[in-house]
């Protein structure tokens, strides 16, 4: 700050225009801080915050009041920073407990790997505990000390508000999200209003250098333009187009969402807005699931993709052997067209079991252990194909007279570590006890997992701490009974190895949402980023890998027709081989609309159909902003009437002089600068019928204070205020309905400036 800074806030008004602008940027940063709960779950960090941002400011403001040097603001404020955060997190190895010692330096990086962590595998909105909130308080605190530099010392509010809005967009570049409107208005209005302040401590400091006289009427104008703004933004950012969101949780971490092959799928399940990331056209009775990444090896913990040997996928011809299966079992082909559109990942969604895939660009390799499709450097964003799939029809007795696994099969399929809860073995021959079959028993565990014992949750999991697919997570989920599909799929293949059952897991999407009615080149069907899914699958001898469905009320759960009644043809109803049989039994539509549970979550897992219609948003923000642009400059002239007759009631015949010009400018009544008050009042008294002794009170006490060094008297003030109000009255009973109306609801006097050319003509309708 500036010598003559310091000199100014000697003055009354100069330091309270210091204690406003302190009040503004505390406003600011609160406001801009408001997004951040999408993020950060609210909590004691907040509290934390609040108290050593407001001491932080506190602390800068006294030193100013003070008439210190400007420098030892920020000084101070870090001290007082430093001495905070040390009573808060570092009490313990503290000189009396608010003094910090090298112990309590040292112990910071540990708090801040701590909160590291946290931001690490924690799902939004996370619960600060001790090391990100230490963070968080710390990080807010060196906010408001950049801040108050800038905004007291410096004196640049508008860069400070640039850097507040950069602050209040990370958390919806973190998340994508609806706009916040109350943090947008508020830190709007907090931001106006230092600028403001600003604008108005230098145009006092300049009058009072004789630098130029002070431009009065800019504030009401300055208001209008900003109120316009605020609500423009408000009304038309929700009806722009959405950009791409950005779901970096896995895959390539492109533009869109992406598919993550660590079964980490709660983070995208719980991405708070849908996007639609393919469509599918195919000639299957109903829609496919299409699956991209499969997961064999299990050390106990984590699930690892699969990753074998490869072959080239050219534009034609065939990518991957004929699917063989046993005697007597029905392979029925369905050709499949898939359009991406907003998913950026190395591994292509197909429908299984493919055999040909054609159309693709770029170097795409497939995995005929698997038949999925991968890529080292493309992705799909874009792509176009068809695929051919071979899919085998196996009748109920055929299914269960074949033997699980096979000849060649990894025994990795069936393996699993010496430390998996006896809970899960016990809880798995519990379920299958009675079974005649490997089927049976696998049926017998899809029937439990969809029963009412379990219940669909994207948050359970988080609140229970076992968001993940470990033999540990999988224990805990057989004891919450709730959680999403990784729980099921995982908590399936490991009670099915558990038996002997070879078992794997595939990551990829839920059958789509029809668009269009079947016609002759297949039904189209739209996929969204909610669908993303996870399930097990089983091998038997003779057929292959065989989808089962165990996430309660999603999907399609494997349930095969017997073919006694059909000549053995095989009608079948499994989660990738969706024929249409009387024995099917699908759950409600599959995708997040389908999930009961998720009406009872606030979080943002919840899915576009889930929530209720938010088409009255658009209509009721248009209805208000046009109420507020409608009574805005009534209520602002309310205001500036109170204040100039508060003024008058003290005394002040300016203020009240002033204030009956104004009415005169919003009745239409010329009020000419090169009109001596003698003069203005004659008019008023012959034209409009004002009472000559009012307005010549109102002359004459405005004559005697330009003559006058002390013509303000208090003892006057109510006598003028009531002048004031007489003339009012007279002249508004003078003017015509319309003209009265149009001075209420948009007066002059906000824009035209009594004595300005505009204010010397008389307008229409007066």
């Amino acid at each position: 700050m500036s010598t003559a800074d310091v000199t100014v806030l000697r003055t009354p008004r100069r330091r309270r225009d210091a204690m406003l602008l302190t009040i503004g940027l505390f406003a600011a940063i609160a406001s801009a801080l408001l997004p951040v709960f999408s993020v950060i779950a609210p909590g004691p960090w907040v509290a934390g915050a609040v108290f050593v941002t407001a001491a932080v400011l506190g602390a800068g403001l006294l030193v100013r009041v003070g008439r210190l040097p400007a420098v030892l603001a920020s000084v101070i404020e870090v001290a007082v920073g430093i001495v905070l955060l040390t009573a808060i997190f570092g009490r313990s190895t503290a000189l009396l407990g608010v003094i910090p010692t090298p112990a309590t330096f040292a112990s910071v990086p540990d708090l801040l790997a701590a909160a590291s962590e946290e931001i690490r595998v924690g799902v939004a909105p996370v619960d600060a505990q001790t090391g990100l909130s230490f963070l968080l308080v710390g990080a807010i605190a060196g906010l408001a000390v950049v801040l108050d530099h800038v905004v007291l010392t410096a004196r640049m509010p508008l860069l400070a508000g640039v850097g507040l809005v950069a602050v209040s967009l990370i958390p919806t570049i973190a998340i994508p999200s609806d706009i916040d409107i109350a943090g947008f208005v508020l830190l709007a209005a907090a931001l106006l209003f230092l600028l403001r302040i600003d604008t108005r401590a230098r145009a006092a400091t300049a009058s009072s250098r004789s630098e130029s006289p002070r431009v009065r009427g800019v504030s009401a104008t300055a208001l209008g333009v900003a109120a316009v703004a605020v609500i423009v933004a408000v009304v038309a950012t929700p009806l722009l187009p959405q950009p791409d969101l950005r779901f970096a949780t896995g895959g390539s971490g492109g533009i869109g969402t992406t598919i993550n092959p660590n079964l980490e799928l709660g983070n995208d399940l719980r991405q708070p807005r849908e996007v639609e990331v393919l469509s599918v056209r195919t000639t299957a009775p109903t829609a496919p699931y299409l699956r991209a990444v499969t997961l064999s090896r299990f050390d106990g913990a984590v699930w690892q993709p699969d990753s074998s040997d490869t072959v080239p996928v050219q534009a034609e011809g065939a990518v991957f052997d004929p699917v063989v299966v046993a005697e007597g079992v029905t392979v029925e082909d369905y050709d499949t067209t898939v359009t991406v559109d907003q998913l950026d990942s190395p591994w292509l969604p197909v429908p299984y079991p493919a055999s040909t895939v054609t159309g693709l660009t770029g170097d795409w390799l497939g995995m005929p252990q698997n038949r999925t499709v991968v890529t080292r450097a493309g992705s799909t964003r874009e792509q176009v194909y068809e695929v051919q799939a071979d899919v085998p029809r196996p009748t109920l007795e055929q299914i269960r007279s074949s033997a699980v696994g096979g000849p060649g099969l990894d025994p990795s399929l069936t393996s699993l570590p010496d430390d998996v809860p006896a809970v899960v073995g016990d809880t798995a021959r519990e379920v299958t006890a009675g079974a005649q079959s490997p089927y049976d028993q696998l049926l017998a565990l899809q029937t439990w997992f969809r029963s009412s014992e379990f219940r669909y949750s994207l948050d359970a999991p988080v609140e229970s701490g076992f968001d993940g697919a470990g033999v540990d997570a999988v224990a805990d989920f057989l004891e919450v009974r709730a959680g999403y599909c990784v729980h099921y799929a995982s908590a399936f293949a490991v009670m099915a190895r558990s038996l002997g059952i070879p078992a794997r897991i595939v990551i990829g999407y839920l059958p789509g949402t029809a668009s269009t009615a079947a016609q002759q080149g297949g039904t189209e069907y739209t996929v969204s980023s909610s669908q993303l899914h996870a399930w097990p699958e089983v091998s038997f001898e003779g057929i292959g890998w065989v989808p089962f469905e165990p996430t309660n009320s999603l999907g399609v759960p494997t349930n095969f027709a017997s073919g006694s009644g059909s000549g053995g043809s095989g009608a079948t109803d499994t989660p990738e081989q969706d024929a249409a049989s009387p024995d099917a039994q699908p759950s409600t539509a599959p995708s997040q609309a389908g999930r009961p549970d998720l009406g009872e979550q606030d979080g943002p897992g919840v899915s576009a159909g889930q929530r209720s219609s938010t088409a009255w948003v658009a209509p009721t923000l248009v209805a208000l902003a046009f109420a507020l642009l409608v009574f805005a400059p009534s209520v602002v002239r309310v205001l500036r009437r109170r204040r100039r007759l508060t003024a008058a009631g003290a005394g002040d015949p300016v203020a009240a002089w002033r204030a009956l010009q104004e009415e005169a400018v919003d009745l239409g009544i010329p009020a000419s600068g090169a009109e001596s008050p003698r003069a203005f009042a004659a008019r008023l008294t012959s034209d409009h019928g004002v009472d000559a002794d009012d307005v010549g009170a109102l002359r004459s006490a405005v004559e005697r204070v330009s003559y006058a060094e002390d013509a303000v008297d208090p003892a006057v003030g109510p006598a003028l205020v009531a002048a004031v109000d007489r003339i009012r009255v007279r002249l508004r009973a003078d003017a015509s309905r319309t003209r009265r109306l149009v001075a209420s609801l948009f007066p002059r006097s906000l824009v035209v400036r009594p004595g300005a050319v505009e204010a010397e003509r008389e307008t229409v309708g007066s």
